[in-house]
């Protein structure tokens, strides 16, 4: 454990360059942490601390700026690959395009302070088309903030971390084997949420290549995109509904004036685009509750749909983030 922590005493500022690069490219590896004993370490020299600082935005930035770009350049099919990588729950792309939804560029400045939020919302921007200049501007001050917070914690228990640096060097390989367990279940329970989520929600599928007989067939299903109105603007399945759902009193009363059951013989398909269809899955199964039958989400969303060389619509004039 000595060893880690003269590693960190010695080239500090290039572990925490990769950390929080690789943390902020989507993998479930914590900087936070490292910035908190990196600060303590360097608390002596506040102009040592503002090169910690300005190292750590700068990765940060670099990261975001290419998740931007990757947005911006194969559009919603990266948000579900990001949350693949970040172990985060499948229901973080529906959280986050909620937020960015509301708030646009503006949400960036607490982004990196909510687990999987940051990547997802980087990505995000490029694809509602966020300009580049505003993107940059509040990415940089939340990435000041995250950054700015974690470093003053540092400094300002510097003793305490110093202490606690001291007992695992004591403890010698064994404090680097609790170090490597705490991680261990850290990834763990990330994982186990996610298969979790995914069990709750089991229940029967339909795919694209059924769907797209359905319409063939001229026996259509009603169609549901439960994303966000700004990104059902850039692209959805031909015909599908926008879900307005969210906020519906509870009783089935409600849920029948959203569908009412003579347009829908032919069932009801729910789609998003996030990994093993858990938003379409969520409100699969609020409109089973209300007594509706044959409602199965699409495997894949549309993503899927787009792979298979299918057709979508888009709306003129897309919303921007913020409105409504």
């Amino acid at each position: 454990m000595g060893f880690v922590v003269d590693l960190i005493r010695e080239y500090g500022f290039g572990i925490v360059f990769l950390n929080v690069l690789i943390e902020q490219l989507g993998a479930p590896i914590p900087a936070y942490p490292v910035l908190v004993v990196t600060g303590a370490l360097e608390g002596e020299s506040l102009a040592r601390l503002g090169w910690l600082t300005a190292v750590a935005v700068g990765a940060a930035l670099i990261a975001d700026v290419l998740w931007y770009h990757a947005g911006k350049a194969y559009g919603h099919r990266v948000l579900g690959r990001i949350c693949r990588i970040s172990l985060s729950p499948d229901a973080c792309i529906r959280q986050t395009e909620s937020v960015y939804g509301r708030w646009g560029a503006k949400s960036l400045l607490v982004a990196k302070f909510v687990p999987g939020f940051a990547s997802i919302a980087s990505a995000l921007a490029g694809v509602v088309g966020t300009p580049l200049r505003t993107f940059v501007l509040f990415d940089t001050l939340g990435a000041l903030i995250w950054v700015g917070s974690a470093v003053f914690l540092g400094s300002l228990f510097s003793s305490t971390v110093q202490d606690l640096l001291d007992v695992l060097t004591a403890l010698g390989k064994w404090g680097l084997l609790l170090l490597s367990v705490a991680f261990a279940i850290f990834v763990a329970r990330k994982w186990w949420q996610r298969q979790r989520m995914v069990r709750t929600l089991k229940m029967p599928r339909i795919s694209v290549a059924e769907l797209a007989g359905l319409h063939a067939q001229g026996a259509s299903p009603t169609v549901i995109d439960v994303r966000e109105p700004m990104l059902y603007d850039r692209a959805h399945i031909p015909g599908a509904r926008l879900w307005k759902g969210e906020h519906l009193p509870k009783g089935v009363a409600a849920y029948e004036a959203l569908l009412p059951r003579d347009q829908h013989q032919h069932g009801v398909v729910v789609y998003c685009d996030c990994p093993n269809e858990i938003s379409a899955a969520r409100v699969a199964r609020q409109l089973q509750r209300a007594g509706f039958t044959n409602v199965r989400p699409l495997v894949g969303g549309l993503s899927a749909w787009e792979a298979a060389g299918l057709n979508v619509e888009t709306v003129s004039e897309p919303r921007q983030p913020g409105q409504a």
